[in-house]
């Protein structure tokens, strides 16, 4: 793996190189690296950090600036934080910082938000995400019995509380483990409070933060993947999840529709029950149900999966057409 060292230019790859900043004076480093570097394209993730996304729109010099929202004016979203939020896009909007650049939204739901949120005159473009494919390979399924898991940021945004206490409610052996650091602590020491109310036949495991080269693994030993998101952009984990063979439990405010249909998860209301009932569907599953649950998934990532497309539009927003 790449050893981070911060304050200077690092080969990532053959075609990347990447800058660790430094807390210290790091707007400053940043506009001075790109008046030496002098970038054709200022490509922006996220609207409400100063540093990262305020100053390069505002004081970096660049023929483009794309701005890429990330899923950050779902409305679920604006609901964390939410004054202080809407206040920082009353100056968005106030100051006309939304016309300094053009938006790139992952979708047309997105493009809608953007709209929704800057009005139908700013320019949008639509470009996918990219996001890895992992290997086919699950553990053998026994009807009463299964293994979840879950790989994200520990907050109230991924549910990990919601998912706790549905599995109180189900007569199910079930192995539960999560991976990701802790976002929220607040909300993480609840979730061990719910840990302990756990019966036995629910077993927890807290992994921390997993290595990107792990998670393929961790995703090979267990039987569904489960992230009912209050919303998600994209949710690469979710996708990388479909790749290797694993039905995705999901909340229906994510871009993964009509999974039961598809027999690659199941869509879920964000409630205790919903969700109790998702995982017992899974649980009561024999392998050979459960193997074609598992190739619906994958068909189910194939059929997303068009690197062509990809292509194009990312080139006409970068404006290599």
């Amino acid at each position: 793996m790449l050893e981070v060292k911060k304050g200077s230019w690092q080969r990532y790859n053959d075609r990347t190189s990447v800058w660790y900043a430094n807390r210290e004076k790091r707007s400053e480093v940043l506009l001075k690296q790109v008046e030496n570097i002098k970038p054709d394209i200022i490509f922006s993730i996220g609207i409400f950090s100063w540093h990262f996304n305020m100053v390069p729109l505002l004081f970096c010099k660049a023929p483009k600036k794309i701005i890429s929202v990330r899923g950050m004016l779902h409305p679920a979203a604006l609901s964390q934080k939410k004054i202080k939020k809407t206040a920082f896009l009353s100056l968005w909007k106030f100051f006309d910082w939304h016309r300094r650049g053009i938006f790139h939204a992952t979708d047309e739901i997105e493009q809608l938000y953007i709209q929704k949120c800057f009005g139908d005159e700013v320019v949008v473009h639509i470009a996918g995400n990219y996001s890895r494919a992992f290997s086919q390979k699950s553990p053998v399924k026994k009807v009463g019995a299964i293994k979840l898991s879950t790989i994200a940021l520990i907050s109230p945004m991924k549910s990990h509380l919601l998912i706790l206490q549905a599995l109180a409610q189900a007569p199910a052996l079930i192995e539960y483990n999560i991976y990701g650091p802790v976002k929220d602590m607040q909300y993480w020491q609840q979730c061990l409070e719910e840990m302990k109310e756990l019966p036995v036949n629910i077993a927890v495991q807290y992994h921390g933060e997993i290595e990107p080269n792990k998670i393929e693994q961790a995703l090979h030993e267990s039987h569904v993947f489960i992230l009912p998101s209050k919303s998600e952009n994209f949710g690469h984990a979710i996708f990388e999840a479909f790749t290797a063979g694993k039905p995705v439990i999901t909340s229906l405010s994510t871009p993964w529709q009509n999974l039961e249909e598809n027999h690659a998860g199941i869509n879920v209301s964000l409630d205790n029950q919903s969700i109790a009932d998702a995982i017992l569907h899974f649980s009561e599953m024999d392998n050979e149900t459960y193997k074609q649950w598992s190739d619906g998934a994958v068909k189910y990532a194939n059929e997303f999966l068009n690197e062509a497309l990809l292509g194009k539009q990312y080139a006409e927003m970068f404006g290599k057409e």
